[in-house]
């Protein structure tokens, strides 16, 4: 090529020169011949140091340089013209070499940019013979601009070359030794058909295809060969590593370990993962999101890339359904530990793999809600090792296309959506798994994926199962398509393929890794070309994307930064707006805060007083049994004839009703005075200090620690015992004691004949007055009523001594007397009406009795003995008194030894159950004020571990 280029110019410049000094031009040879020099004649004539016609000139000989004279400034006139103008021709001609060094020289130039493609083009030095080697100095010599400038003359200028030609010859010599033109592809594939040898001989050389295909075995081999080597060292520099970092893990418990890199930057993507929906929108930071078809080889991909055997796996089924965060980082032991726990999974050892594997298909099973098929709950995984790229992957279930039996209806719109939610972070670095040995037109996330990234500025191809892939295939080419990113709509920053194992659960990561170098390096796909060596094996993946990941991660870290910064101060303005006089205190924090008052709250019940636990405790008890007292015991007693009968009637009731009932309703009276006792303290408004935000926290705690609490199990059996004795007593030691029992009788008949008379007002309407004054009027039943009433009212003022019961010729009377009036009445209205009214009479004529009691006293003493006045009731009722105190004493000490404790205890276990649900504190803790600070706490966490990761990214370049 060379030798036809500079043939070429060296023959147009000396055409050139004979035209311009109009003599003969002189037949050229080729270069590899002798030069003849032209005949004519000199000024001063000389015999040379070479005979043009004895000694050829070879280019392989170099000879010295030779000192230009300078030319006289002056040019005198000669007579014989012709005669000076051949001088100056022949002293002209002896820059026909410096004319040949000025094109090389522009030849020197294109070398360097030949340098920069000379990987791809042929060894091209076997052609460097046709230029001399002492022509590449010339340009250090010889300076054009001043031969210019000494035959600036006119007469003299029209004698010299056209330096612009020479300038367009020497482009067109770069461009014959550029490998891009078509001129030198020409002359390569003319001159790669012959060749010399040492002794300048020619030889026939091989032909196109079979030097291509002799170049590509051994840039194959080659690259097979730094490959292995390439491997090796970074085995034996994983091996240093992992001595350094042991020795350096000596002292962990000595001094506080500074985090990694990753491991800050993971501690920020925890914090977001968690952070209010409201702002998840902010969340552009970047992170790896594995996508692709279920059954696709994502999980195995992502094994891989942790060097660990971690997820669970299964045939054809749904396995990942729910996302998992794994963060990647380099440690002296290869090992991983969830974010929320502190057991660490030793991963070289098989049964601690198989705990792992079983906690992750826990977690996921857990997370998923009743009734549907996968979780948008993130799982957060930490995986250290040695010689672990750094970065942080999220494995996403499986795209599917078909709903099948046993999955939630809306599984296929669930993971669609979270994809897209993690994909369309704009910074987000996609990782789109595909799995080749399935026809590309059955798969569906690489729409999802051209969708979330049209062009393909962030999304890296990923073709799992080659092996499968190149034997099932008719046309390997397809494979090709695939990787060169012609066959799917998709774009991508690379193309990689990838064998993940032989289908073998069991199968090990290095024996995956072995199997993949295996058969990448016996595969035709990488021989005839198809494949390049950088985007095969999930080792070459790996680096790809932790170069790109941490590339994002440089680009786009601040600015997040200044976004979240933006937040904080829109949000802490928020809160001096609304909020001037109020701390920020979060959700947690407010918690302990009501977790403090509440048990301030349980610890004031113990200093309630003796005396006021007593009074309420009887007050409630007495409310509790005084309708049994009356209607079952009082009233039926009464109806007897004599005292003796009253005291055994009272004796026997009391008895049943002892062994019974009683210490169940007493305890039930107990329990509730301390549940309202205990709400009433935590209700309780504080003044200025009151804060209605904690007000159903209280409520909900209140009701949990009331239902979780039990009363003592023995407490009614002694209960029962002190009862019984207390009602067994009848002997009343004093006069006050006798008072105190006819005033406790008195206030019962008072309260039960009020409502008596409200019953009956209710049951007969509204009196003359009420009618005359507020013009009201009684219904056809009320009158009915009121005739009855009047009926019986007049019966028992015939016999005040009546008995409770009406006898069935009394009834009959009573309705004649009313069909005299046109009154219809039956008998159920008759004895309905005449048990309010018989009560009435009842309850007058006992108040009547009591006041005839308060000096009875004395007859009591003498057990009333020549006396007409007995007074039995009141002796009931101070029986009943007494128990009410007694039981109540007794009731009120169970309360403050044990119950209070127990109470205060179960307060305790709720609240502390309370404090590690977080959605309980979010549903009882809520408000704009609650949620601001929330807000405002992650936002400047967020910023601080963005400030530190930054300042740590710095340190790192």
């Amino acid at each position: 090529m060379r030798s036809l280029c500079c043939s070429s110019l060296l023959a147009n410049t000396l055409k050139l020169y004979c035209i311009k000094m109009k003599f003969p031009t002189q037949r050229l040879y080729s270069l590899s011949r002798t030069v003849h020099h032209l005949n004519t004649p000199r000024i001063n004539p000389r015999r040379l140091h070479w005979n043009s016609a004895a000694r050829p000139y070879s280019t392989l000989k170099r000879f010295p340089l030779r000192t230009a004279k300078p030319l006289p400034w002056k040019v005198e006139y000669y007579p014989h013209r012709n005669f000076i103008l051949a001088r100056l021709a022949t002293r002209l001609l002896k820059i026909r070499y410096l004319v040949l060094g000025s094109a090389v020289g522009g030849g020197y130039t294109a070398k360097k940019t030949y340098d920069q493609w000379k990987d791809m083009m042929p060894d091209l030095t076997a052609y460097k013979w046709i230029i001399p080697d002492f022509v590449w100095d010339l340009d250090e010599h010889i300076n054009f601009e001043k031969i210019r400038e000494m035959f600036s003359d006119a007469e003299l200028a029209k004698f010299l070359p056209d330096f612009d030609k020479v300038g367009e010859s020497l482009n067109h010599l770069k461009s014959l030794l550029s490998p891009d033109s078509a001129e030198n592809s020409t002359a390569m594939k003319a001159s790669d058909s012959q060749g010399f040898d040492n002794n300048g001989k020619q030889y026939k050389k091989v032909s196109d295809k079979d030097k291509a295909e002799q170049l590509q075995e051994e840039l194959l081999r080659t690259q097979l060969k730094y490959q292995r080597i390439l491997e090796r060292l970074e085995k034996e520099n994983k091996e240093l590593r992992k001595q350094a970092l042991q020795k350096d893990d000596k002292g962990i418990h000595l001094r506080k370990m500074k985090k990694s890199l990753i491991d800050l930057y993971s501690e920020v993507l925890d914090i977001l993962s968690d952070y209010d929906s409201n702002y998840n929108t902010q969340d552009h930071l970047p992170r790896v999101v594995v996508v692709g078809d279920q059954s696709a080889g994502k999980t195995s991909v992502l094994e891989m890339i942790a060097q660990a055997r971690i997820f669970p796996r299964g045939s054809g089924e749904m396995m990942t359904r729910a996302p998992v965060k794994v963060t990647l980082s380099e440690g002296p032991h290869h090992m991983a530990i969830f974010k929320d726990s502190s057991r660490e999974f030793d991963l070289t050892k098989d049964e601690d793999l198989a705990a792992l594997r079983n906690e992750i298909e826990i977690r996921m099973r857990n997370s998923v809600k009743e009734g549907q098929t996968v979780s948008a709950e993130t799982i957060s995984l930490n995986v250290k090792g040695p010689g672990l790229q750094r970065m942080v992957l999220v494995d996403l279930p499986g795209v599917i296309s078909t709903v099948t039996s046993g999955m939630a209806a809306d599984t296929k719109d669930i993971i669609f959506s979270i994809s897209k939610a993690y994909m369309q972070n704009p910074n987000a670095i996609i990782l789109c798994i595909q799995d080749g040995s399935v026809d590309a037109e059955r798969s569906i996330v690489t729409d999802l994926v051209s969708q979330m990234d049209p062009q393909g500025r962030r999304t890296i191809f990923v073709l799992t199962k080659v092996d499968l892939a190149e034997k099932n295939l008719a046309s390997p080419s397809r494979i090709q398509q695939i990787v060169e990113g012609k066959l799917f709509p998709m774009k991508a920053l690379g193309y990689f393929a990838v064998v993940t194992g032989r289908g073998n659960t069991n199968e090990g990561i290095d024996s995956i890794k072995d199997y993949e170098g295996e058969f990448f390096q016996n595969s035709k796909l990488l021989k005839t070309g198809m494949l390049k060596a950088h985007q095969v094996t999930t080792k070459n993946l790996s680096l790809a994307v932790s170069d790109c990941f941490w590339k994002m991660v440089r680009e786009s870290v601040e600015q997040q930064a200044d976004a979240f910064k933006a937040t904080r101060f829109n949000l802490e303005t928020e809160w001096k707006n609304n909020y001037p006089r109020l701390r920020e205190l979060d959700r947690n924090e407010l918690y302990e805060k009501a977790k403090n008052e509440i048990l301030d709250e349980v610890i004031s019940l113990s200093q309630v007083t003796p005396k006021h636990w007593e009074e309420i405790l009887q007050r409630k008890l007495w409310e509790r049994v005084s309708t049994h007292v009356i209607e079952n015991i009082y009233l039926p007693a009464a109806q007897s004839v004599n005292s003796g009968t009253f005291n055994t009637t009272v004796d026997i009731k009391l008895k049943q009703w002892t062994d019974k009932q009683l210490p169940h309703k007493a305890v039930e009276v107990a329990w509730e005075t301390l549940e309202d006792e205990f709400a009433r303290f935590m209700s309780e408004h504080k003044g200025k200090d009151h804060d209605d935000i904690f007000d159903k926290l209280k409520h909900a705690v209140k009701d949990e620690s009331i239902k979780r609490h039990k009363w003592n199990e023995q407490a009614e059996d002694s209960l029962r015992v002190i009862q019984h004795n207390a009602l067994e007593d009848r002997s009343i030691s004093d006069k006050q004691q006798w008072d105190a029992a006819i005033h406790f009788l008195e206030e019962t008949l008072q309260t039960r004949l009020r409502d008596t008379e409200s019953v009956i007002r209710d049951m007969v309407g509204p009196d003359w007055q009420e009618r005359w004054f507020y013009w009201k009027s009684r219904s056809p039943e009320q009158h009915v009523r009121n005739e009855t009433k009047t009926e019986l009212e007049r019966l028992l003022k015939i016999n005040e001594d009546h008995t409770a019961y009406l006898a069935n010729d009394e009834v009959t009377t009573v309705r004649k007397n009313l069909e005299a009036k046109n009154v219809d009445v039956d008998t159920i209205l008759i004895k309905d009406t005449w048990h309010q009214v018989y009560r009435k009479h009842f309850l007058k004529k006992s108040l009547n009795h009591c006041n005839l009691c308060r000096r009875g006293f004395h007859y009591y003493q003498r057990h009333f003995v020549d006396s007409e006045l007995e007074c039995n009731n009141v002796i009931l009722f101070w029986r009943i008194q007494r128990m009410l105190a007694i039981t109540a004493n007794t009731l009120r000490q169970q309360l403050t030894n044990t119950e209070v404790r127990r109470l205060e205890k179960n307060v305790k276990e709720v609240l502390e159950d309370f404090a590690e649900d977080n959605d309980k504190k979010i549903q009882l803790l809520t408000g704009r004020r609650v949620q601001l600070a929330e807000d405002l706490k992650r936002v400047r966490e967020i910023q601080e571990k963005l400030e530190v990761f930054i300042e740590a990214l710095h340190q790192e370049k």
